[in-house]
């Protein structure tokens, strides 16, 4: 199942103006993955790219009802701070996954190490928003590119 599994992973920001051009690269990313044979997503439910890239998912199962959407949630709490908004959206892309997964039954330095770390563990591709050197994003892109995995970046920092 690795072989057919992509993960993603990026930046929780994402600059107002970027975003629309981001969205089709990041689709075209999922399409050429699916033409690819991985019928497989795991995005980790965070604000931002993690979000983008569910909903993109989501959107192309429409298309390709095969593919699924799995959630690697890093815990049951992930979303108890943020808005009523953004946990309106999150709750809604959760009841729409294929498979939702919890890493840790609570929050915990380093719940979110362990959730990026399954997502690599599982995935043999893994699409990411890297704009920034440093952070959680890049410990994880650094991460897959260790474990041997293919990864795309669409954001403007090489690794």
């Amino acid at each position: 199942m690795r072989e057919q599994t992509a993960c993603f992973t990026g930046h929780r920001t994402i600059p107002p103006q970027q975003l629309e051009d981001l969205a089709q690269r990041l689709r075209a990313a999922v399409e050429d993955a699916i033409g690819r044979g991985y019928r497989y997503f795991g995005a980790g439910g965070a604000l931002g790219f993690d979000t983008l890239a569910a909903q993109t998912v989501l959107e192309l199962k429409k298309d390709h009802p095969h593919i699924r959407l799995i959630l690697v949630l890093p815990c049951r709490s992930q979303a108890e701070r943020w808005s009523r908004e953004q946990q309106q959206t999150y709750e809604a892309i959760k009841a729409q996954a294929d498979k939702v997964v919890y890493t840790s039954r609570g929050y915990h330095r380093g719940c979110m190490h362990v959730r990026n770390r399954h997502l690599v563990d599982h995935s043999s591709l893994c699409i990411s928003y890297l704009t920034q050197p440093t952070g959680g994003t890049a410990y994880t892109v650094d991460y897959a590119i260790a474990q041997r995995l293919e990864v795309v970046n669409l954001g403007d920092t090489p690794r």
